[in-house]
């Protein structure tokens, strides 16, 4: 039986508070999360950190794994490869997650990152999932 899903990021994911991370959606295999970008979240260029759009595309993609969980079940990422195409200075830029597959072990995800509908970053990554450890 899937695990009851929750709105609560911190019980997923506390650190992302401190970017100012907030999920807008979480839907089963979909995710959606936005981001104000301010002058904490910039690079030396005054553009926004590749990590902020990083963390975004992780996030998102944890949430949509999370949501096709089993009780007892765990995720992690593997792997995630992601292409900036457009750099952000100020705004709110918004991220998408969709479950691609999911498997018994492996789940595969596919995030886009946009600012005002124009594709900034796209992401794509393999999850693992796996027995909670007990004891």
């Amino acid at each position: 039986m899937p695990k009851k899903m929750t709105q609560k990021l911190e019980e997923y994911d506390p650190f992302s508070k401190y970017i100012g991370l907030t999920f807008t959606k979480w839907e089963k295999g979909y995710s959606q999360c936005v981001i104000e970008v301010n002058g904490n979240l910039l690079n030396p260029y005054k553009g926004l950190h590749g990590g902020v759009t990083y963390t975004m595309a992780d996030a998102g993609m944890g949430f949509a794994v999370v949501s096709f969980l089993e009780e007892g079940e765990r995720c992690a990422t593997i792997e995630t490869k992601i292409v900036y195409l457009k750099a952000v200075e100020s705004g709110t830029i918004t991220c998408d997650t969709q479950l691609i597959h999911k498997g018994k072990r492996v789940a595969m995800l596919e995030s886009e990152i946009r600012q005002r509908g124009q594709l900034i970053a796209k992401a794509m990554g393999t999850w693992s999932i796996f027995k909670e450890k007990r004891g």
